[in-house]
């Protein structure tokens, strides 16, 4: 796609937004630039909302408008990255997310922050990086149990190295199924346990046992001021087994 194709698509998406909707955004401006991530390799800026901006080079200089940034750039680079880069679906979904994240934030909520520090933190995972092992309670949540991180699916298991100490098995409900899988060695802080070949979409799923502290202090407020112990244990088919449905 074009710089020229690109900024027109923009527009139309933009237009396509009933002005009710929009929640106060007015424009969407488009720029060749891109915005790599600071610190994350491969991984760029596709689009943001500037809230309550001067006009500055519009056409009311001196008035605060808000409106959807998009970098051209991003896009092209993903593209070089990824052959089946759909750039129409990407496109879209950077104007729609910008536009509702301008709602929210005007509306004083935080779930698309939230979400967007969950795919980051979830990013980092992937590469091997370190990341917040408890990341994915921002992700979204599901009807079934658990969370959702662009694809990846994780079933939390609470409990205290006493009840740890205990178990003979290890079992979580995962997507509407309840799951019976074998207690890793250790327990550490959190425990990741993948399970390979669950469900029929390419992410991944995972069990994560937390271990519960006394006086239920913040896992996460803990987290801030040392370094956790976080296992990895991988789950093959054979090894895991689906109990009754939940």
């Amino acid at each position: 796609m074009t710089f020229d194709e690109f900024e027109r698509r923009a527009h139309q998406i933009f237009d396509s937004i009933p002005p009710e909707l929009r929640g106060g955004v007015e424009y969407v401006d488009v720029s060749e630039e891109a915005m790599p991530h600071p610190e994350l390799p491969d991984v760029y800026t596709l689009g943001e909302c500037a809230t309550g901006e001067l006009d500055l080079g519009l056409d009311m200089p001196d008035e605060v408008r808000s409106g959807v940034h998009l970098y051209f750039g991003s896009f092209a680079a993903l593209a070089e990255l990824d052959p089946e880069f759909d750039w129409e679906g990407e496109l879209h979904e950077t104007v729609m997310h910008e536009v509702r994240h301008h709602r929210e934030s005007t509306a004083g909520e935080d779930a698309l922050e939230d979400f967007d520090y969950a795919a980051d933190e979830n990013f980092k995972r992937r590469e091997g990086l370190a990341f917040d092992p408890l990341f994915y309670r921002s992700g979204e949540p599901l009807d079934e149990g658990g969370w959702e991180v662009d694809g990846d699916v994780f079933a939390e298991v609470e409990l205290t190295a006493d009840e740890f100490a205990h178990l003979d098995e290890v079992r979580a409900e995962v997507g509407g199924r309840r799951v019976s899988l074998p207690r890793p060695e250790a327990l550490g802080d959190v425990a990741y346990m993948y399970l390979e070949d669950f469900g029929d979409g390419p992410g991944e799923t995972a069990v994560v046992l937390v271990r519960r502290r006394g006086f239920r202090e913040s896992l996460r407020g803990l987290f801030r001021r040392e370094e956790p112990e976080v296992g990895v244990w991988s789950v093959e088919p054979e090894d895991w087994f689906i109990v009754d449905d939940a």
